[in-house]
């Protein structure tokens, strides 16, 4: 499936393997612009190393990695930050300095654009100092910009880390299980919060979950891992919670054709 042209990100049988172990398995994909993708499986199905291979930060063992216009196998240097640039990552544990303020968290998203080292936040820019301040407006954190970051609650802290990978203005938005560590009333609100960003900038976002509820809700279509391998890769809309749940049981074989 594609939205508003061709496909922006494109894996080509794709595998991963660590020594013996194999963490993706002829993987082929493709997401089109616009497109929010749900990558759908258990912890080990997969879903993190597929991730990283679409900002470089893992080389496939096997296959084409392909993410706006650019092969991303054998990036190095300045050419594959000029690719990271355009490319948001939301990570499962926020990573987000503790002892800094929300406010200099959310600049950091904006380093790849600056020249040099920076230190505080009067060390950046003033047009960025006010776009940092925009992003924590839209990510209902605003009132916090002046917190230490490690006062925030779980919930806020991914809010945060959101509005620092919108810094980058980014065309792709990577999400690695956003919410894992959540509550499940601030799962809600994080996830509503991404699908809102999502609709309003036409950003491609691609996340992993393992919970369907959210999946359904968020995604526009869903793509099943089990054991690197992709099982199911299907339209949200029409897409029932039991179905959804054979990804982690029950999934015919899409090559032997047997459960």
């Amino acid at each position: 499936m594609t939205v508003g042209g061709g496909p922006v990100i494109e894996l080509q049988g794709v595998g991963k393997t660590y020594g013996h172990v194999t963490a993706l398995d002829d993987v082929s994909l493709a997401v089109g612009r616009g497109e929010r993708v749900v990558v759908l499986g258990l912890s080990g199905s997969g879903k993190t190393t597929l991730l990283r291979h679409l900002n470089g930060l893992e080389p496939p063992s096997a296959g084409r990695v392909r993410v706006l216009g650019t092969d991303v196998v054998g990036l190095s240097g300045r050419k594959l930050r000029v690719l990271r640039s355009r490319i948001g990552f939301v990570f499962q544990q926020f990573e987000l300095v503790g002892r800094l303020t929300v406010l200099e968290n959310v600049l950091t998203g904006s380093l790849a654009t600056l020249r040099g080292p920076r230190v505080g936040i009067w060390s950046y820019p003033r047009a960025h100092r006010l776009e940092a301040l925009g992003r924590l407006d839209r990510v209902g954190l605003l009132d916090t910009a002046y917190q230490r970051a490690d006062t925030l609650s779980g919930g806020q802290q991914q809010r945060a880390a959101i509005a620092r990978a919108l810094m980058q203005n980014p065309e792709i938005l990577l999400a690695d299980e956003p919410v894992a560590s959540l509550d499940p009333e601030s799962s809600d609100q994080v996830m509503a919060l991404l699908r809102e960003i999502a609709q309003d900038n036409a950003l491609t976002v691609v996340c992993s979950l393992h919970q369907v509820d959210l999946a359904l809700a968020f995604g526009q279509r869903i793509v099943g891992l089990r054991h690197g391998r992709v099982v199911l890769d299907t339209p949200a809309a029409g897409l029932t919670r039991a179905a959804a749940m054979e990804v982690y049981g029950r999934v015919t074989d899409p090559i032997a054709g047997i459960p």
